[in-house]
């Protein structure tokens, strides 16, 4: 099917528009969830219609701020047997709803829309995310799901050698789309004084000492533990670390965290402040922005955040950091795990004087807008979207039996 304007291509049903169903555990807060949310709106945009299924979430209001529909169903739970009455279920949400293409964002429910989209002759697409573990049996075949796309999109080159190297996808069935920041959001410039003035007085930020900011959920591999010895390394240097995230109901490890700052001797230089919903403000109250994590993330929207808020940025040198980060021009790298490298690259960064903040600032944003937006995001898997969408209205026009009896 020609596609002159740039829309969504997609077999003709009643309504003419293409029907996208997004497939994942939730719509709790998460890269993922952001992820979904910002691509229905960009096929609602486009002329689609999008729909998402999951168990629902703080994200669900605006998912339908976007336009988009949501279907309630139990696709948090890995129970084989929820998981194979899922099947049922999407087919049925397929059926009805006159779904062209399913697109999956998790392992659990991509096995239940996998099946349900082989039930009823649909293209599959899968995201993945991030470099699943495979340290258990039967590991790598659970994983093995988000390769089996018609096309796999893979957040980042680290993403795509691995899906490559791991499940033998074949190259012609990736598709780099790197995840994508929003820059109406993470923008210094809509950033208000008061906003920020606001969060230091909830936070009690002391005035003129340094902050040293890490964002991410209370989880031991995003590093915090690291970080924390990392800045015991710096007794003679002012800072307040600052530790940004929800714990979930793991309190035994945030009060393990508030036990080794009383232990490190960091008692009024590090503080445990809990989830933050305004994270624009939180980066303009940043001197030094972290991502510590101690395994590889896909991409690491910390990174591309911070970046475009003009923050120089210390992250651990593996996952999708690398791809985002310029060293020594909009911010440093660090050997994952190395403590006294970290405690290093937080000195140096610490040490850039007004001049050399501002020349860094600069470059970060650019490196952002060039390479890293959510406009970019979308376009990149609306793109992808059609070439499946097209591939299969091509393979049905061959399949029809008009074809077979034309000279």
């Amino acid at each position: 099917m020609n596609n002159p304007d740039g829309n969504i291509a997609a077999r003709s049903d009643e309504s003419g528009r293409p029907v996208i169903l997004q497939v994942l555990p939730a719509l709790e807060t998460g890269g993922v969830e952001r992820g979904t949310v910002d691509i229905a709106g960009a096929i609602v945009e486009a002329g689609g219609t999008a729909l998402v299924a999951s168990t629902g979430g703080g994200m669900l209001h605006a998912l339908q701020r976007m336009g988009a529909h949501h279907i309630e169903l139990p696709l948090a739970s890995k129970n084989p047997v929820t998981i194979r009455r899922n099947v049922a279920r999407l087919a049925s949400v397929i059926e009805n709803f006159g779904v062209d293409l399913v697109h999956a964002r998790s392992r659990a429910p991509a096995w239940s829309a996998l099946w349900a989209a082989r039930r009823t002759g649909r293209p599959f697409v899968t995201t993945f995310h991030a470099p699943y573990s495979l340290n258990l049996p039967f590991k790598k075949l659970y994983n093995s799901v988000m390769a089996r796309g018609a096309r796999v999109i893979c957040i980042s080159h680290f993403i795509r050698q691995h899906v490559q190297q791991t499940y033998n996808v074949p190259a012609d069935r990736l598709r780099l789309v790197h995840r994508g920041v929003d820059l109406e959001v993470f923008d210094p410039a809509r950033v208000s004084p008061e906003r920020v003035i606001q969060l230091a007085q909830r936070w009690r930020l002391p005035d003129g000492v340094p902050i040293i900011l890490l964002p991410g959920r209370l989880t031991r591999w995003k590093g915090q533990i690291d970080l924390l010895r990392a800045a015991a390394r710096l007794p003679d240097q002012q800072f307040l670390l600052v530790l940004v995230g929800d714990d979930q109901g793991r309190t035994a490890y945030s009060e393990e965290l508030e036990r080794l700052i009383r232990d490190l001797g960091l008692g009024g230089k590090a503080v445990l402040v809990g989830p933050c919903n305004d994270m624009a403000a939180a980066y303009m109250l940043s001197d030094v922005v972290v991502s510590a994590s101690t395994d590889p993330e896909g991409f690491g929207r910390v990174v591309g955040e911070a970046q475009a808020m003009g923050r120089p940025v210390v992250a651990s040198d593996h996952g999708g950091a690398p791809e985002q980060l310029l060293p020594n021009e909009t911010g440093l790298l660090y050997p994952p795990g190395d403590t006294e490298a970290l405690a290093a690259a937080l000195r140096e960064a610490l040490a850039l004087d007004e001049t050399a903040r501002r020349a860094l600032a600069e470059r970060a944003i650019e490196r952002v807008r060039s390479h890293f937006s959510k406009q970019a995001m979308c376009s990149g898997t609306l793109a992808v979207y059609r070439e499946v969408l097209n591939e299969a209205e091509m393979h049905r026009l061959r399949s029809s039996p008009l074809v077979h009896r034309l000279p």
